[in-house]
C-alpha cells in the first residue's frame, strides 16, 4: 500500500533508528508502526527528495563505519536490550534495506517508470 517515496522515507527512518540504536543504550525507537512511515504521498520539492537519499547514504556510511571500528566487538550484546547484538542489527538492516529496495525496483518495472 505504498509508494516510492513512502518507501524510501521508510528506509530512512529504519536505518536510522537502528544507527541510533547500536550506539546509545539509552536511545528509544519510535512507536510501530506509525513511526516508521510517512503519510504524504510525495516529497514537498526536489530537495527533500534529495534530503532523503543522502541520509539513507550519510547513516549507511556511519552504520559501515561503526562495524569496521567495533572488531570483535560486533558479538557484544548491547547494554539495555533483549540479547541484540552489532552483527544482528547490521544483518537486519542489510535484510531490510533489500526487501524494500527491490519493492522500488519492483514498481519502477511495472510502471516501466526508469527517470532519476
Amino acid at each position: 500500500p505504498y509508494n516510492i517515496w513512502q518507501l524510501a522515507q521508510h528506509i530512512r527512518i529504519a536505518q536510522e533508528d537502528i544507527l541510533k540504536f547500536s550506539k546509545d543504550p539509552s536511545y528509544k525507537s519510535p512507536t510501530w508502526p506509525e513511526g516508521y512511515w510517512v503519510k504524504e504521498k510525495e516529497p514537498k520539492s526536489h530537495a527533500e527528495w534529495s534530503k532523503c537519499v543522502k541520509e539513507i547514504k550519510t547513516d549507511r556510511d556511519s552504520f559501515v563505519e561503526l562495524l569496521k571500528d567495533s572488531g570483535e566487538g560486533v558479538y557484544k550484546k548491547f547494554e539495555n536490550a533483549d540479547g541484540q547484538t552489532l552483527l544482528r542489527e547490521a544483518l537486519v538492516l542489510a535484510d531490510h534495506n533489500s526487501y524494500h529496495t527491490a519493492e522500488i525496483v519492483l514498481v519502477r518495472r511495472l510502471l516501466n517508470d526508469w527517470k532519476n
